[in-house]
């Protein structure tokens, strides 16, 4: 694991674990978080948060983290989706042992609670449909009104909550609900529903049930069984908390965790819902969930962002109670700073200008070299051609240069990196007026590391062989909306349609040949090879920093 620059010490969440730690209250085994996704999607950067937060308290205290499964919806959970979250925890940097479990485990448990509550009069079978519920329930001004079915006796309740077991009825005939208050102020108290008919086929059940138990029925009993002694939810789970422990209070368990919420994260230029990010994916906005643009772990991780950015970036926004929307900038300030210590450099031209050396003459070109990262002599050199006939950036000339212009323009001197300065003497232009090609003159004794030559040019340029150089597919990519904060019921119309530009770019043979996937290409940005598409380099992130650590711009 990295080292972060947050002092762990100063979160509301630690302070609370070591107090609990000082007053004996955290059980001999000792500190035990869980992170419990649904196996409906991808992970995105708001999970990584809280993988970060579960493990890393759990590492610090010593203790131990259960990857949890919340497999209780089995109409939009797959396998697929268990093992792709496996994936990105582990590339995240964690580790749960032996402790991988799902809510399923637990189903036998779980419906052996729910008669507990039917024996004790806490439970009952409702029989209102779907639409006559909501009317029931009231609003957040009115209160709600209890269900005819409410009186129903324990003796019948047992009847029918079997005979949901066993498949008797159809999907939503009847529900089996808690029984608090319908008049309570908190919404998620007037009898909640516990267990649903469902006759669907779960991924790891198979058809053994055709009842599932609610998250708010299932989660809590599991934290219990599993001895979680700090259950960290985000702050919509906050007026569930006491659901949470009045299902604990009232059936035989004895283990009663404290659940504790924090702020989910929020990113700008994205959104974080599951659900609009599976409306992006199946409708095509995006090319899957791995797309680059996408803030799901394994978009990020395709478009080239570490373990060890995204460990520093939750680590940097800290655990607060205080709902926020970050910055990206703060993201890709995370990215670059562990990039710009472990990224080979080379030359790649993403729009190619070709330029003719006039007075060279050797047959064959020669190599030069140069290093593959200035400031990490173990990263070594590399090779780099060198001909008469050579590629640079189009953006790196200009006929009519601005004042105090540093690159190519007619009549003007440039040093090509690691190599030799040349001036501009002849602009080649087509039918159209476009120039397509510069005529130069290059220095022999001015190459870099032996220059004699006692010239000045204005600036450093990269460039790239035109024979030796190859063609690559280059994506930049650009934020995914157009505006920092997309609205849920707007989002569609807020894509940026010009979020992925393609080009064709030229890069060094070295960076083709080498065995790392992750490069700055000087002066041009970070970019990472394509991991499903050989010949393909998607843009991590560009050079520019504009945020400052510590606030501001």
């Amino acid at each position: 694991m990295s080292d972060s620059p947050t002092n762990h010490g100063s979160d509301f969440i630690r302070s609370r674990i070591r107090q609990d730690i000082d007053a004996e209250v955290v059980p001999a085994g000792g500190v035990t978080t869980r992170f419990p996704p649904e196996p409906n999607g991808y992970l995105h950067i708001g999970h990584a948060k809280s993988i970060c937060l579960n493990f890393g308290v759990a590492e610090e205290f010593g203790g131990v983290t259960y990857l949890r499964f919340d497999d209780t919806n089995p109409e939009k959970e797959s396998d697929a989706y268990v093992q792709a979250i496996m994936a990105d925890v582990r590339w995240l940097g964690f580790d749960w042992g032996d402790r991988l479990t799902h809510a399923s485990d637990y189903f036998p448990q779980l419906y052996d609670f729910a008669v507990e509550l039917i024996r004790n009069n806490d439970a009952y079978v409702d029989s209102l449909t779907a639409e006559q519920m909501r009317e029931y329930r009231g609003t957040l001004t009115e209160p709600g009104r209890d269900s005819p079915y409410r009186g129903r006796s324990v003796e019948e309740n047992l009847d029918l909550f079997a005979r949901m077991k066993a498949g008797e009825f159809a999907d939503g005939a009847h529900v089996l609900r808690a029984k608090i208050d319908m008049a309570s102020p908190n919404i998620n108290l007037r009898d909640p529903a516990l267990y649903r008919i469902r006759h669907v086929t779960h991924q790891r059940t198979g058809d053994d049930w055709v009842i599932y138990p609610t998250y708010d029925f299932t989660h809590c009993i599991c934290d219990a069984l599993e001895g979680i002694t700090h259950s960290l939810c985000t702050l919509e789970f906050e007026d569930h908390r006491p659901l949470y422990d009045w299902v604990l209070d009232r059936i035989n368990v004895n283990f009663h965790p404290p659940q504790i919420e924090f702020s989910r994260l929020g990113l700008e230029y994205t959104v974080m819902s599951k659900r609009l990010l599976n409306q992006l994916v199946r409708d095509g906005h995006v090319r899957g969930w791995d797309d680059p643009r996408m803030p799901t772990i394994a978009g990020l991780r395709r478009r080239g962002v570490t373990p060890a950015a995204i460990r520093d970036f939750c680590s940097r926004i800290g655990v607060t109670k205080q709902d926020n929307r970050v910055e990206m900038e703060l993201l890709e300030f995370c990215v670059r700073a562990d990039l710009e210590k472990t990224a080979p450099r080379g030359m790649a031209v993403l729009e190619p200008l070709k330029v003719t050396i006039n007075n060279y003459a050797e047959a064959g070109g020669e190599t030069l070299s140069g290093p593959w990262h200035a400031q990490n002599e173990a990263l070594g050199e590399r090779a780099i051609p060198f001909s008469g006939t050579l590629f640079i950036e189009r953006s790196d000339f200009e006929e009519v240069p601005p004042p105090k212009y540093k690159r190519l323009s007619p009549g003007e001197m440039v040093r090509l990196r690691y190599a030799y300065i040349i001036r501009c003497d002849e602009v080649v232009k087509d039918a159209d007026g476009e120039v397509v090609e510069l005529k130069v003159t290059y220095f022999p004794d001015s190459k870099s590391g032996s220059d004699t030559s006692g010239l000045k040019p204005k600036g450093v340029i990269h460039w790239v062989d035109a024979e030796a150089s190859l063609p690559r597919e280059v994506r930049n990519f650009e934020r995914l909306f157009n505006v920092p904060a997309p609205t849920a019921d707007g989002f569609l119309s807020q894509i940026n349609q010009a979020s992925v530009e393609v080009m064709t770019a030229r890069i060094e043979p070295a960076i083709a040949a080498s065995d790392e996937t992750r490069f700055q290409f000087e002066r041009v940005g970070y970019f990472v090879k394509d991991a499903e598409e050989t010949g393909v380099f998607n843009r991590t992130v560009s050079l520019r920093d504009s945020y400052k650590p510590g606030g501001g711009k």
